[in-house]
């Protein structure tokens, strides 16, 4: 299957670590842990440094996957989505400042800070756009 479903989409609109591993060519995958968003367009996207490692590696080969799973205490639950991806040199601190929210809260004065040193530095979007999406639900 290639899209998400609604039961995937509310599962990935919580506050949940996605792990982001980018194709590497020779070099070995090495996942790292993202904030995300699913869109309602059935995209996953993510912000990140225009410099950042992941993007040099998305614009020599434009193929990544994201896996997220429930945390320990739940059922076990996870989705993968691999696809192509888009570089996007706008919404980066829009969405920036969505997930601050959604995973630090604004209403305090550590995640203003830490949204302000976001704000301060350029973004691009990294877009996901899936062409497999695997699922597990126990």
């Amino acid at each position: 299957m290639s899209t998400l479903t609604d039961h995937d989409l509310e599962f990935l609109r919580r506050p949940l670590h996605g792990f982001l591993t980018v194709a590497a060519g020779p070099r070995p995958p090495q996942p790292r842990p993202v904030w995300f968003e699913a869109t309602d367009e059935g995209t996953i996207q993510l912000f990140t440094a225009p410099d950042s490692a992941k993007v040099r590696q998305l614009r020599e080969d434009p193929r990544a996957s994201i896996v997220v799973a429930a945390p320990v205490g739940e059922t076990e639950r996870w989705v993968s989505v691999a696809g192509r991806v888009t570089i996007e040199p706008d919404g980066g601190h829009d969405l920036a400042r969505r997930l601050a929210d959604r995973y630090w809260g604004l209403n305090t004065p550590k995640g203003e800070a830490g949204l302000k040193i976001l704000q301060g530095l350029p973004q691009v979007r990294v877009v996901i756009h899936p062409e497999k999406v695997h699922r597990y639900a126990f």
